[in-house]
C-alpha cells in the first residue's frame, strides 16, 4: 500500500465556496487542488458512469460512495501518472470528498488529513442565490433549480455534515464564508499555514 496523500479537505454546503477558494490555493506552488464535482462533470456523458452520474446530480443526489471512490481512485492515478500531481510535495486540496460517512471510512487508507478547512454560513437564501448566479456564468443545470438546490442542502446535513465527527476536532477550522474571495483566502490561509509548520 502506498502512503496516504497528505490532504486538506475543503468542507462545507453547496454554494459556500469550496471550488473558488480551492482553485485559488490550488495557484500556490506546493497545492493541488481536486474538485469531485469537475471531475464528474468531464465525464463522457454518453459512457455507462457519465450516464450514472447525469441520473443521481439531476435530482440532487449523491453518486454511490463505491463508484466515487473508485472513479477518484483512477483520477488522482492518472494526474500522478502525467505528472500533474506529486505526492511528495503537494498537499492535495479535496473539494467535494469525501462526501458520506462510508466514503470517509473507505478512503482513509489513501488519504492522510492534516487540516479540514470548513467554510460555513448561516444564511441558507444567501447560498441559493449564490448557486442560481453560479449556474447562469457557469451554465450549471444541476444548479438552477431552486427544488434541486434545496434538495442538495438536505442531502449535505443528513449525509455529509457527519462526515466532520469522523476527524480529529483539532484538525476542523470553521471558517466565515461570508465577504469577498479575498477575504474568505486570507481567512482560509491563516487557519491553514499553522497546520502546515506543525
Amino acid at each position: 500500500m502506498a502512503t496516504p496523500y497528505t490532504s486538506i479537505l475543503l468542507f462545507g454546503p453547496p454554494g459556500i465556496g469550496k471550488g473558488t477558494q480551492g482553485k485559488m490555493l490550488g495557484a500556490i506552488p506546493g497545492f493541488f487542488h481536486l474538485a469531485t464535482g469537475d471531475m464528474f462533470r468531464s465525464l463522457d456523458k454518453e459512457s455507462e458512469i457519465g450516464m450514472e452520474f447525469a441520473r443521481y446530480s439531476s435530482k440532487g443526489l449523491l453518486v454511490p460512495d463505491f463508484l466515487t471512490v473508485r472513479l477518484w481512485r483512477q483520477h488522482v492515478e492518472q494526474l500522478i501518472k502525467r505528472e500533474l500531481y506529486n505526492p511528495e510535495v503537494d498537499v492535495l486540496l479535496l473539494d467535494g470528498i469525501p462526501r458520506s460517512v462510508p466514503q470517509a471510512e473507505s478512503m482513509k487508507e489513501y488519504i492522510d488529513p492534516c487540516m479540514i478547512v470548513h467554510l460555513v454560513c448561516e444564511d441558507l437564501s444567501k447560498m441559493v442565490r449564490r448557486m442560481q448566479k453560479r449556474a447562469t456564468e457557469q451554465g450549471r443545470p444541476d444548479d438552477a433549480d431552486e427544488s434541486v438546490i434545496r434538495k442538495r442542502f438536505e442531502v449535505y446535513s443528513g449525509q455529509t455534515a457527519p462526515v466532520l465527527a469522523c476527524y480529529d476536532k483539532s484538525i476542523i477550522s470553521d471558517i466565515d464564508a461570508l465577504g469577498t474571495q479575498a477575504e474568505v483566502l486570507l481567512r482560509v490561509l491563516s487557519a491553514i499555514l499553522p497546520h502546515l509548520n506543525a
